[in-house]
Formats: structure tokens, sequence, C-alpha cells
């Protein structure tokens, strides 16, 4: 072959070789290094592309021992509804680009290498920490702290991974969902998830594994009580820099009488509480017990018993019996349902007073009665919902709006204690309400 054709040839093999690896580099920026493909084939949907998020995210919690489970309120209703049966492959986990998945925090082992291989499986990963509750009290303060939601986006779909602690009341909890960064706000859609805009609080769930679109998913059993539980979930801590403040001027009473006091209401309202649930009638702590709880985190031991508060309408007949059968005495019972009622119980010298609660427009009111003359008392508040706390390591309802609650009861000056109390004088939102006829004392006034 002449030198000619020779460096022909040559010449023509370098310039296909140069050929193919610009369209090699050109196939690499265009499809293969691409976010997301901005037109998808005809035979290729946009719920596909999810499905496969979807999957390859649960398979990497499978690899790493992770048991999630469904914790999207989307798709629950849609499997508490039985609507999962449709032509397509992703009817109930692709509804929203979003979708939320629960941990129980003591599965998780902070791996840096779980989330190195989600990125390296093409995922962005943002994780956001948060103090750990549990241990922070009065007489430690801890700056220690843990995951509490992970978020993982690839092609457009948005996890969100919630993490859930154990709480020594035996329940669990998540945290707030607090951005950091103008980066952390450019991530995801904050206000389209399901959990973060405040902390929350649930009984464990009972786990099941099911098939849901296709997938292996561990979804709670019982999926009505787990949205119901969402639906109002939300905790609020007590504010331990303040009450270490209140003790700091008023120290914490540390007599075995008050220990004792302490221990007493504990059972108390553990028993309350257990009757109540399972007679499905919501309360939360009020009056005393309420200010205790959220002016020092504790109790006033000097009050001597235990307030709680029932809207009347969850009232029922058996409330008393059930009581009873718990080792609670009655004491008292004044009023009637319709109008002021009131319950009173006893144990181990403790009382527990029962307080109804009355609507009225935009404000809500309690009765009381002065057994001895028949007069009759309201207490005003402005309407409030309900709230999870912790109060002798037991979980609680309180008023949401707490300060105003408390302000209502004990007026401005709620942080200053008062050893001297008139029930029927001394609250900032106590009215005269008339007197019961006394043909109907035997029936409205009952002191046992």
């Amino acid at each position: 072959m002449s030198r000619l054709t020779r460096t022909s040839v040559v010449t023509l093999l370098v310039v296909i070789s140069c050929v193919f690896l610009l369209v090699q580099v050109a196939y690499y920026r265009n499809y293969v290094n691409a976010p997301a493909p901005s037109h998808l084939p005809s035979h290729v949907t946009s719920t596909d592309v999810q499905w496969g998020v979807i999957k390859k995210f649960l398979a990497l919690g499978r690899r790493f021992g992770l048991h999630l489970f469904l914790a999207d309120t989307a798709a629950l209703v849609l499997l508490s509804q039985d609507a999962s049966h449709s032509a397509s492959r992703c009817s109930v986990l692709c509804t929203r680009p979003i979708v939320t998945f629960g941990l129980f925090a003591s599965q998780w082992k902070y791996e840096p290498r779980l989330l190195l291989v989600a990125k390296e499986s093409g995922f962005e990963v943002l994780e956001l920490r948060g103090e750990d509750p549990r241990l922070v009290g009065l007489d430690v303060m801890s700056s220690q702290s843990v995951p509490l939601f992970l978020l993982l986006e690839l092609h457009g779909t948005i996890i969100q991974v919630v993490f859930l602690y154990e709480r020594s009341g035996n329940f669990l909890w998540h945290g707030e969902l607090r951005l950091r960064s103008p980066v952390d706000q450019a991530f995801a859609p904050f206000k389209q998830l399901d959990y973060g805009r405040h902390a929350g609080a649930y009984d464990r769930p009972q786990m099941i594994l099911t098939v849901v679109d296709g997938l292996d998913v561990r979804v709670p059993q019982n999926i009505s009580h787990f949205l119901f539980q969402r639906n109002h979930s939300r905790f609020l801590e007590c504010h331990y820099h303040d009450a270490r403040s209140f003790l700091q001027s008023y120290p914490e009473d540390s007599s075995p009488e008050a220990v004792d006091f302490r221990r007493k209401v504990k059972l108390v309202l553990r028993l309350a509480s257990t009757v109540l649930d399972r007679l499905g009638i919501p309360f939360w702590i009020s009056s005393g017990t309420c200010l205790g709880w959220f002016r020092q985190c504790g109790l006033i031991s000097y009050s001597r018993d235990v307030d709680i508060g029932i809207f009347i309408q969850d009232y029922r007949d058996d409330i008393m019996k059930e009581f009873s059968k718990a080792g609670l005495s009655l004491k008292h019972k004044f009023g009637k349902v319709e109008d002021s009622l009131e319950l009173s119980f006893v144990l181990n010298d403790v009382k527990l007073d029962v307080f109804f609660f009355y609507d009225d427009g935009d404000l809500v009111w309690n009765g009381g009665t002065q057994a001895k003359s028949g007069r009759k008392f309201k207490y005003v508040f402005p309407k409030f919902s309900l709230c999870w706390a912790q109060l002798l390591e037991l979980k609680v309802r309180v008023p949401c709006q707490t300060l105003d609650y408390v302000m209502a009861n004990y007026g401005p000056s709620w942080n200053v204690p008062v050893k001297t109390w008139d029930w029927k004088s001394s609250p900032s939102n106590v009215e005269e309400n008339g007197v019961w006829p006394p043909a109907e004392w035997e029936e409205l006034i009952q002191v046992h």
C-alpha cells in the first residue's frame, strides 16, 4: 500500500473515532446525567418513573435493615377505602409527587454509608436534625441532636422519612421540621409535606406487611385509628427553661409529703386516663393541674387535688360506674348534664375533679356549685383545641392555646404562686350563675 493511501486510512479512522467520542459525550450530557427526562418515551409515564423511584427507595431500606412503614395520609386513606384496585400500576403510592414513610428511630443506626449509597443511587438527600427532648429536663439541658426527618429526591419524586422516638410516657414522638437555611427551603415544597408543621405524639401502631402497587410495604394494622391520631397528634413540649427560672425563685417542695402527693397524683391520672381512653372520652388537664404543667413542668403540691376537663358532648352515663370499678370513689356530683355538671372522685386522699365544659358561641365554660347554699358559678374561657403533652411521664392533653387558657383562669399574675385560693372569687374568669332551686337540691347537689 502506498504511503499516501496508508495516511488517508489513518486520517479517516481518527475522524471516525472523534465523531464517535463526540456522540458519546452528547449522549451522556443529554440523557445519562440529566436530573429527569423532560419528555418520556411514549411507553413510559411519569407514574412509571415515580413507581421506580419508590421501589428503589424501599430496596435501599431493606438493604440496611430498616422496617419502613407507609405513613402517607393520601395513600392510607385510599387503602382504608379499599381503593387500590386500579389499572394503573401505581394508583395508591403515586397520587402526589411526595410520599411519606415512618421509621421507628430505635432501628436507625446512623450510618453515613446509607446516605452515601442513596446519593450514589441518584438521590439528592437532605437530613434534618433537632434537639433530643428526652435528654432535656428540669435538672439537665442537653444540646445533643438527633435525626428528625430525611428527605430524598429523584426524578421529581420526594420521599419524606419521619423518625419516631420512644418517650417515657410509652408513646411515640416526632419532632417539628425546622428549616435551617435557604438551601433547605429550596429542596422541597415544605407546605405540602405530611409531617413536620408541629411535633406529634402517637400510640405505637401494630404493623402488617402487605402488597401496595406491587411493592411489599408495611402499613398500620388499624389504618383508620392511625389517621385519626395523625389528625390529633400535635404535641407541646414543656418550657423547661421558663420552669427552671420559676423554680429558682420559688423552689419546688421536696418534703416527703410532696413527694408522696406526686406519686399519688400520677396513679390517679393514670387510672383516669385508662378509664376514659377505654370509654373513648378525650380529656385534658385543667385548672391548677394545667397551671402546674405550664408554669413549672410539674405539680403544684399545695393544691392537693387533680383537675381535668371534658367537653359535655363526650359525657357518658357509665363514667361514674367505670371510675368506681377502677377504685375511684365518687365524692360528689353537682349539676346535671344540661347545666354545670361536675364530678369529684377520691383515691388515697387525693381528689379528682372532673369539670364538664359547655359551648357558648366563641366561648366555653364550666360550672361550679356551692353545696351549702346552692349558689351556681361559671368559669369562662376562650375556645381552644387540644394538644398532647407530657406530665409525670404520662401522655396527657392540654389546651393548645395554653397561655390564653391559664390567663383566663388566673389572670396576668399567673406566674406568681397564690397559696390562699377561694374557688368562688379568686379565679379571674368566675361569674355568678344563679341558684339551684331548693326543690332540686336532692338531685343536683349530691355529696357522698
